[in-house]
């Protein structure tokens, strides 16, 4: 059976579910582990999305009388 694909906020979530569990000290230093491992893992995908997310944003600038679309990335750095 195909793995449906974890979205962004699907993510978050379980990277808050691993936060309280490791804040609850009542797991095993390896489960601790591999808690964090997973999480490490989330953070990293959750980055990934953040990044393609910001490539596709586009602010529509009125210039001239006229609509220009500029990176996201490209105005936020003015």
């Amino acid at each position: 059976m195909a793995k449906k694909k974890k979205t962004y906020e699907e993510a978050l979530k379980r990277i808050d579910e691993i936060t309280d569990l490791l804040e609850s000290e009542e797991v095993s230093l390896e489960q601790s582990i591999e808690l964090y491992k997973e999480g490490a893992e989330l953070l990293a995908f959750c980055g990934e999305k953040l990044k393609a997310a910001e490539q596709q944003v586009m602010l529509l600038l009125k210039k001239d009388n006229a609509f220009v679309e500029e990176s996201f990335v490209k105005a936020e750095e003015e």
